[in-house]
C-alpha cells in the first residue's frame, strides 16, 4: 500500500524535483498528517460514514476530484505565468523573494488537503484498521498508533523518493525542465481528479 505509485507519490516527487527537499518533506509530512487524521476517524467510527452513506462518500469524492483538478490546473497555469514573470524580472534586473517558512507551510497544507479529500483512503482505513484494534483497547489511541506505523513506513519511502529526486534535480535545474515537470505532474493530478470523479466506488 505504501509503495504503490499513486497520487501521493506524484505530489511528493514533483515537489522535491521542482521545489527542493525542504518542500518535498513538507508535502510528505502533510500527507502523513492526513493519514493520522484518517486513522483517528476510522478508530472512532467517523469514517464509517463514508461506507454507510453514499451521499457523504460522493460529496467527499467530488470535492477531492475538484481539488485535484484545480491543483493540477494551477500547476500547469503557473508554468506560463512564471515564464512571463521570469522574463519581466530579467528585463528589470530584479529577483522575487519568497519566505521559506511560508512556502513550506503551504506545501504541508497541500499534502494534508490532498490526503483528506481522497475518500479511497477513508474507505481503506475503515475497512482495514478496525480489524487490528483489540476489543479491550482504547480505540482512538490504538487507531493513532496503527496510523503512526503506516506513517513511519510512508516517511521512509518518501525519504527514499525525495533523496532520488534530489540527485536527479541537479540535472533538471533549468526553468524549462521545471515547466515540463509541472506540466506532466499537473496533467497527472488532473487525470487522478477525473478518475476520482468518475469512480463510483
Amino acid at each position: 500500500m505504501t509503495i504503490i505509485p499513486g497520487l501521493d507519490t506524484v505530489l511528493v516527487v514533483r515537489t522535491a524535483l521542482a521545489e527542493g527537499r525542504r518542500r518535498g518533506y513538507a508535502v510528505a509530512l502533510g500527507i502523513n498528517t492526513g493519514v493520522l487524521i484518517w486513522g483517528a476517524a476510522a478508530a472512532v467510527g467517523v469514517s464509517s460514514l463514508l461506507v454507510a452513506s453514499h451521499l457523504a462518500y460522493d460529496v467527499l469524492r467530488l470535492a477531492g476530484a475538484a481539488y485535484l483538478v484545480w491543483l493540477g490546473g494551477t500547476m500547469i497555469w503557473h508554468t506560463w505565468s512564471r515564464r512571463a514573470a521570469g522574463r519581466a524580472e530579467a528585463a528589470s534586473g530584479r529577483q522575487s523573494v519568497t519566505d521559506p517558512a511560508s512556502t513550506a507551510l503551504r506545501s504541508w497544507a497541500r499534502g494534508v488537503m490532498t490526503n483528506l479529500l481522497n475518500p479511497k483512503i477513508g474507505a481503506f482505513y475503515v475497512a482495514i484498521l478496525p480489524q487490528f484494534i483489540p476489543a479491550d483497547s482504547q480505540h482512538l489511541v490504538m487507531g493513532l498508533t496503527l496510523a503512526g506505523v503506516h506513517d513511519a513506513e510512508g516517511i521512509i519511502w518518501f525519504a527514499m523518493l525525495i533523496s532520488a529526486a534530489h540527485l536527479a534535480r541537479q540535472f533538471l535545474e533549468s526553468a524549462r525542465a521545471h515547466r515540463v515537470m509541472d506540466r506532466i505532474a499537473g496533467t497527472a493530478l488532473i487525470g487522478f481528479g477525473v478518475k476520482l470523479a468518475l469512480w463510483s466506488g
